[in-house]
C-alpha cells in the first residue's frame, strides 16, 4: 500500500533558528524553511533525495536514540571535519570508543561516531562494512 509513497521522517527541536544554522552551516546540508509564524518548519534535503522534516516544539525533549545517520566512506575524515566545524562527539559508557571518539566493532557498522544537534537530538556518522 505504501511501497511507492515518498515517506519522510521528522523530529522536533526547541529552536528552529539554531537548527537551521547547525544543519545548514555546520553540517552543510540544503535546508529550506517553510510556513509562517508558529507554523514554520525546516526541510533537510539530503543527496539521496530523502527529505527530513524538522519542526519546533515548545516542550521539546531530545531523542534518546539516533534520529539521523550519515553514512560516509571515511569515518575518520568525517570526524575530523566535524571537529574542525566545532562539533563535539558523544561518548556513551556502554561502548568502547577510540581516542577520536569512534566506536569500531565486529557487529553492525564498521565504525560509528555520535554527536548531537543544538536541541540535543542524537546524530551519527558511520562507515558501513
Amino acid at each position: 500500500m505504501f511501497g511507492q509513497s515518498k515517506a519522510f521522517s521528522g523530529f522536533s527541536v526547541d529552536d528552529l533558528g539554531e537548527a537551521r544554522r547547525f544543519y545548514g552551516e555546520t553540517l552543510g546540508l540544503q535546508v529550506e524553511e517553510t510556513g509562517e509564524g508558529d507554523m514554520r518548519t525546516l526541510v533537510l534535503k539530503l543527496g539521496s533525495g530523502a527529505q527530513i522534516f524538522v519542526y519546533p516544539k515548545e516542550s521539546h525533549t531530545p531523542a534518546t536514540f539516533t534520529v539521523l545517520n550519515f553514512p560516509v566512506d571515511d569515518v575518520d575524515a568525517a570526524v575530523a571535519e566535524l571537529e574542525r566545524r566545532g562539533v563535539t562527539l558523544e561518548r556513551y559508557p556502554e561502548f568502547d570508543h577510540d581516542e577520536k571518539g569512534i566506536v569500531r566493532g565486529d557487529g553492525g557498522p564498521k565504525a560509528i561516531a555520535w554527536f548531537t544537534d543544538p536541541a540535543g537530538n542524537v546524530l551519527s556518522v558511520l562507515q558501513e562494512r
